[in-house]
């Protein structure tokens, strides 16, 4: 099962995520599968990449909770995802 997550980098108490796609048995910072945007949290910026993220949507692949709230908030249409 492929599943959307974040994927953890930057240095420490700096932390930014990069949004992806990857196998769901794979480690959390593993290699993926293909890169579909970035977080930060601290600055509250986001970059998606609509496109490949509804592709994958309708693929099949199930968002985790954190990436599905950040979906809802940018409107990506997640009637793919159920």
């Amino acid at each position: 099962m492929i599943k959307l997550r974040l994927k953890r980098y930057g240095k420490k108490r700096q932390a930014s995520y990069r949004i992806v796609a990857v196998n769901s048995t794979s480690r959390r910072d593993g290699r993926p599968l293909e890169e579909l945007g970035f977080y930060n949290p601290i600055t509250e910026e986001v970059h998606l990449e609509i496109p490949a993220i509804q592709k994958r949507l309708q693929q099949g692949a199930q968002p985790t909770d954190t990436v599905r709230r950040l979906l809802q908030k940018a409107n990506v249409s997640a009637q793919a995802s159920t």
